[in-house]
């Protein structure tokens, strides 16, 4: 195994038309008092959960499901999980045991975990952290729409008639932004687990666990087709590889994105933060995927290395 001897800076962004990135308990997509929209972290990792889940990798902070004994379905607990994945019961005393498993799962290694289970109390704080996703698209606006079930409710009582049977089908609600464009801040630290090195319990976090992180950045969300998140894709990443001991602002913080409304014309999403990462010594290379297709890349470092989102083929200036 090679441990990742470099810290990662980037963003990721997603780009949602007529979709719902990301809604908040009443349906509608997450937003601040002020009315601004964002998309949380949990949105974002639960894409690459799934796509590593599907490959085949470990994943246990996600939601599965079993039937209990009276037939129901319900989701399994932590320590259900965990023994579904390890095929191993969980044992109070065994903390070395059971850091050796989680550091095995890939979620894990990236986002790190909090585990309390048969006495063992176990948090670790993940190499790769990710910040709330905000909305660049100032213009976004969340739509209301009515959808007819093929079912009529046997519960509801027809309005005209008090007291018989719905005879109709009824009505539901689909919520979706008409367009949203948003961009997450991420930092991959390989030094975040130099202490459980030392215990055994792991190797650390190696080149292998950053191009899993990686390719999951660039299309799990795109990969990920849900009646909601359909319309909702990766559209832009880019990765600032450091030498160890170089720390970096949030990197979205210094995106603007603009909306071109003029046929055939791109939109643009601005970097305004060109001083701080360009002529650098201690940065080692820059590289960004984005859909060339649609959108235009302005004011950003001249020492890059561009790639399309979707083919992964490089793009030459």
């Amino acid at each position: 195994m090679t441990e990742l001897n470099k810290r990662v800076y980037g963003i990721i962004g997603i780009g949602s038309k007529m979709a719902n990135w990301n809604a908040d308990f009443s349906g509608f997509p997450k937003s601040l008092s002020s009315g601004e929209i964002f998309g949380s972290d949990k949105a974002l990792k639960y894409t690459m959960k799934k796509k590593w889940s599907e490959q085949g990798e470990k994943v246990i902070y996600i939601k599965s499901y079993i039937i209990d004994n009276k037939g129901n379905l319900i989701p399994r607990t932590l320590k259900e999980r965990y023994e579904q994945v390890f095929d191993t019961e969980i044992k109070s005393g065994e903390s070395e045991k059971i850091l050796t498993n989680l550091f095995s799962a890939t979620d894990v290694k990236n986002f790190g975990a909090t585990f309390a289970e048969k006495g063992n109390n176990i948090s670790i704080t993940g190499a790769v952290q990710i910040s709330q996703g905000m909305n660049k698209y100032e213009d976004s606006r969340a739509l209301d729409q009515q959808i007819l079930s093929p079912f009529r409710d046997p519960n509801a009582k027809e309005k005209s008639k008090s007291g018989e049977d719905a005879q109709n089908s009824t009505l539901g609600n689909k919520i979706v932004s008409d367009e949203a464009h948003y961009f997450y801040s991420f930092v991959i630290n390989p030094k975040a687990y130099d202490d459980y090195k030392k215990l055994g319990v792991t190797e650390g976090y190696s080149e292998k666990d950053y191009e899993k992180f990686k390719l999951a950045a660039i299309d799990s969300a795109t990969s990920y087709a849900t009646n909601a998140k359909e319309g909702a894709n990766n559209e832009f990443s880019m990765f600032v590889e450091t030498k160890l001991d170089t720390y970096l602002p949030s990197l979205a913080n210094y995106i603007e994105f603009e909306k071109n409304f003029e046929e055939n014309l791109k939109d643009k999403i601005i970097f305004t933060g060109k001083s701080i990462i360009e002529e650098r010594n201690d940065i080692e290379k820059i590289q960004i995927y984005y859909d060339n297709e649609k959108i235009d890349l302005v004011d950003f470092p001249d020492n890059i290395e561009i790639y399309n989102i979707y083919t992964r083929e490089k793009i030459e200036a």
